[in-house]
């Protein structure tokens, strides 16, 4: 699928992840994290980006060595082991899928501030729906509507940021600046260490889904340069935007009243007498959720492709054809399941939902320790270009970094039940393949090399490490010199 014409451009590429990433959970769960870490919610948020930036840049490097090979399970199986593909694979995909279905929820809830007794059920199946036939469209049109969906957050973040400096200063004629507002009455680590450590897991589930970069790596101009790009941009975006955001909202409300039932943004507003930033809101709020359910099905529909390709779906899952019409169609009949089952069973749907940011967590530790594995054995991508900085130290420092969020899981309230109900999805994936092995070992050895084939074709036919320069020098020599004996 290597079209370096066509397909998916770097600013396509931003505006899907950014559509991935800014959800329904940055404009409400992020206040959460600020409750708990007070004004040091800023140290949260910059931590959370180097590890973003890290872990991206990993990805990079493993996508423009390869970016026609699959998925991050791809890549696992690759440097891991085909076991590990297998269970990062199913576990990513069905965090997601849990995720999903809740914001499948979430839009008729915030639809009913506007119309009554919305028939939720009913309005989120329609949504699913809808969301899983645009997807069939492919990336050239969907890619130009998350952009449009994308741009209504943005701007609406922005929108907040310079609202906020025009209290804070005071440039309206007649109002008095605030200044430095709250910030004056507040400690600097109302919660101590204890706090921030609470606010990274919700911090890092704001920047989640970024990954979705890697997931359409197969479908952009030029993989080599794109990628790369798209991710720079990607995070210098994400990072400036939640600081400022964070750094303006402090100053207008006191973050020991913020809560999960009402946006930060509104709260704030609301304090000032700025009484219509609810219903503009709520209208953003919207649009992320739909936003970050095109772009997730997006991604869905291409790990479903990628663990077909490896032998880890079913065969009549498998597909051909550029746009994975089996893989999103697939992942939507999943989606409305998840809707049914929560509406059937909404105790357990709650505790299941939770294991969506562990299937995360895990899926970016897999991806720092298929890092480490793949600098060791194979040094820097195509032409040398190592993008990250200061390895090994800086991706141990990323893989030892998620696994102390998921150690600080079970002090979250509401999060240890995710970590268990992860736990259980790990161990449950894992059964699955070690029977796949057992009843198919012919299959199974099978994937290993074709997958292994497939990484290493590509990687040595555009990588120069000075190991695979000196070995074709010397071929190249002991074959001149065959020919000179020849003559």
């Amino acid at each position: 699928m290597e079209n370096k014409n066509k397909g998916m451009s770097a600013g396509h590429l931003t505006m899907m992840a950014l559509g991935s990433v800014i959800g329904g959970s940055f404009f409400l769960g992020t206040s959460v994290a600020m409750n708990a870490a007070g004004p040091s919610i800023l140290i949260s948020f910059i931590f959370a980006g180097i590890l973003v930036y890290f872990i991206l840049f990993a990805l990079s490097e493993m996508t423009v060595a390869n970016p026609y090979g699959g998925s991050f399970s791809t890549f696992a199986a690759e440097e891991l082991g085909e076991g590990t593909g297998f269970v990062v694979g199913w576990v990513y995909w069905t965090g997601t899928i849990f995720s999903m279905s809740s914001e499948a929820t979430a839009i008729p809830i915030l639809l009913r501030q506007w119309i009554p007794n919305l028939p939720i059920g009913l309005i989120g199946t329609f949504l699913i729906i809808g969301v899983t036939l645009l997807n069939l469209l492919g990336s050239h049109w969907l890619s130009r509507l998350e952009s449009g969906l994308s741009s209504i957050k943005l701007m609406a973040i922005v929108f907040f940021i310079i609202l906020g400096i025009v209290l804070i200063v005071g440039i309206i004629p007649g109002t008095r600046p605030i200044g430095a507002g709250e910030l004056v009455h507040e400690p600097l680590m109302p919660g101590g260490l204890k706090g921030i450590a609470g606010s990274m897991l919700i911090v890092i589930f704001a920047y989640a889904g970024f990954e979705i970069i890697g997931l359409a790596a197969s479908e952009t101009r030029n993989p080599q340069k794109t990628i790369p790009i798209a991710i720079a941009s990607t995070v210098l975006s994400l990072v400036g935007l939640y600081i400022l955001y964070a750094a303006v909202l402090l100053p207008l409300v006191p973050t020991a009243v913020l809560s999960d039932n009402m946006s930060p943004m509104v709260m704030s507003l609301n304090r000032r007498g700025i009484l219509w930033a609810g219903t503009v809101l709520n209208g953003v709020l919207i649009s992320a959720s739909l936003s970050a359910m095109l772009a997730a099905v997006f991604g869905l529909g291409r790990m479903i492709r990628s663990l077909g390709d490896e032998g880890h779906a079913p065969k009549w899952l498998k597909d051909k054809t550029e746009v994975p019409y089996r893989g999103i169609l697939f992942s939507g009949m999943a989606m409305l399941l998840g809707l049914g089952f929560g509406h059937l069973f909404p105790r357990v749907y709650l505790v299941l939902i939770t294991s969506g940011g562990f299937a995360l967590l895990f899926t970016y530790a897999v991806i720092m320790a298929c890092h480490i594995r793949f600098r060791t054995k194979k040094g820097c991508p195509p032409h040398g270009k190592c993008q990250m900085p200061g390895f090994p130290y800086t991706s141990w420092f990323a893989l030892i970094s998620m696994i102390l969020v998921f150690i600080s899981m079970p002090f979250i309230p509401g999060q240890s039940s995710g970590l268990v109900t992860g736990i259980v999805m790990v161990i449950l994936y894992s059964l699955i393949y070690i029977g796949m092995r057992i009843f198919r070992p012919q299959i199974s050895a099978k994937n290993i090399l074709k997958t292994r084939d497939l990484v290493i074709d590509h990687y040595h036919r555009n990588l120069s490490t000075e190991f695979s320069g000196e070995l074709a020098t010397k071929i190249h020599g002991k074959a001149k010199c065959n020919q000179e004996k020849e003559r």
